[in-house]
């Protein structure tokens, strides 16, 4: 029989088939572990864990040479932030100590930009040398001021009023409080005395200015001014007093469907906004905790928070970029993020379907999992478990869509806009939501 030799350990045509798809099966896979553990050791690099970082080196030593997307290697991390544990670990393993980024910045540049002194130390007794963008040998020069010209929106340090500041968020590079600018409550977003110097700090404070300068719409928190000329700096948004989305689901619990749809429509608005072409605005850390509720009656929403934005000039509809992996929140984080492998706007509306999970069973996507894994978890295939009753079948198929593992087969925001445009007109009238809405708040 034409098939007895292959199946008897033979050479047939169909034996090299299966051994070829093997092979590509298992590269694959090597691919994807090696994926995995390179966010793995920058990850811990990050936190502080040498004991993890030892782990991970003595299964696999190259992983000391592991690089993200800004071609950072686990050294970077560690320089960055001080962590002189994981630092000596890495060099104890063969770490290049003169490693350079996408900025051409070495480890000790790092450490000199962030002014960790025993990091600085550390990195010039095994030859470290300071080269790149924060290095001493390239750029004598002193750092630019966040923007070259006075502008219209620049704000007096003296007209705004801190005596009842309250803060409302905090952040590694500073705080947010809400004061008064000439009578009227703001949001200020304060960077710490302390980083005021720090060139990478002032580079993205100077990015985040010039991107919310750009925008205007209902559906996104509107920039009222900045203070660039003195210090601190700082930035001034207008103040909305429902506060986040986060707190008000932490409240509330699950939404009913009606309320749902209304507050999805809102995102969804401000967001197909933001990913108008040519000048595409990719958010990067759509959560919850970044869309703001206009006021404690909750009929409003809008999209906050563009720290984390690209601004892309695309050249057509399916350009995609490489930028830095796990850029964002691990728990709303799209897979291909997760995995440093190219993404586009897409990653925004991964992102939004969690969100629309979230609001529909009032329990974070993988409640139960600590946020790291939760992104893990998600990059392996997996998805939140739906467990509210009387949901509609068309807003799930929605969320469903939203979370495709293949990016290209998301919808794009002005497509979800129609869809939950349609959903809503063809809602029940309010007297049949009774029983809907009392199956919905109860969890199977």
């Amino acid at each position: 029989m034409e098939g007895s030799s292959d199946e008897s350990g033979g050479s047939g045509s169909g034996s090299t088939t299966t051994t070829k798809t093997n092979s590509v099966a298992e590269s694959k896979q090597k691919e994807k572990t090696r994926v995995s553990r390179t966010s793995l050791i920058l990850w811990h690099a990050h936190q502080n864990d040498s004991n993890a970082v030892k782990k991970l080196l003595e299964e696999d030593p190259t992983l000391v040479h592991a690089r993200d997307y800004d071609n950072r290697t686990p050294l970077h991390v560690a320089s960055l932030h001080g962590w002189i544990d994981v630092a000596q670990c890495l060099i104890d393993n063969g770490a290049d100590v003169n490693a350079q980024d996408r900025w051409k910045n070495t480890p000790l540049a790092d450490a000199e930009g962030a002014k960790k002194k025993n990091m600085v130390e550390l990195l010039k007794t095994y030859g470290g040398l300071s080269y790149g963008q924060n290095g001493s040998h390239f750029e004598p020069k002193p750092v630019a001021p966040p923007l070259p010209n006075k502008c219209d929106w620049e704000i007096e340090p003296s007209e705004l009023d801190f005596t009842t500041s309250v803060i409302i968020g905090k952040g590694s590079f500073g705080e947010i409080l809400r004061a008064c600018w000439r009578g009227t409550p703001v949001a200020v977003k304060r960077i710490l005395p302390s980083l005021s110097d720090d060139r990478l700090v002032i580079q993205d404070f100077r990015h985040e200015v010039n991107l919310l300068v750009k925008l205007r719409h209902p559906n996104i928190v509107q920039f009222l001014g900045a203070v660039t000329e003195r210090k601190p700096l700082m930035l001034i948004t207008e103040y909305l007093r429902g506060g986040d989305l986060h707190q008000h689901l932490k409240e509330k619990g699950s939404l009913n469907p009606s309320t749902a749809i209304n507050f999805a429509l809102d995102i969804a608005r401000g967001m197909t906004y933001l990913h108008n072409e040519p000048n595409v605005i990719i958010h990067r850390d759509l959560k919850p905790r970044n869309v703001l509720l206009v006021n404690t009656s909750a009929d409003h929403l809008k999209v906050g928070d563009f720290g984390l934005s690209k601004l892309i000039r695309v050249q057509n509809s399916h350009d995609v970029y490489k930028m830095t992996g796990e850029t964002g929140s691990y728990r709303y984080m799209a897979p291909e993020v997760f995995k440093h492998r190219k993404y586009d706007k897409k990653v925004d509306v991964f992102s939004f379907a969690m969100i629309l999970y979230e609001m529909l069973e009032g329990d974070p996507p993988m409640a139960n999992y600590e946020p790291y894994e939760a992104a893990k978890y998600v990059a392996d295939g997996h998805r939140p478990v739906f467990r509210a009753k009387g949901y509609l079948p068309e807003l799930r198929a929605l969320t469903e869509e939203c979370w495709a593992a293949d990016m290209n087969q998301r919808p794009s925001f002005l497509e979800i806009l129609k869809k939950l445009e349609k959903i809503k007109e063809n809602l029940p009238s309010d007297h049949h939501w009774g029983s809907l809405l009392s199956s919905s708040l109860h969890k199977s």
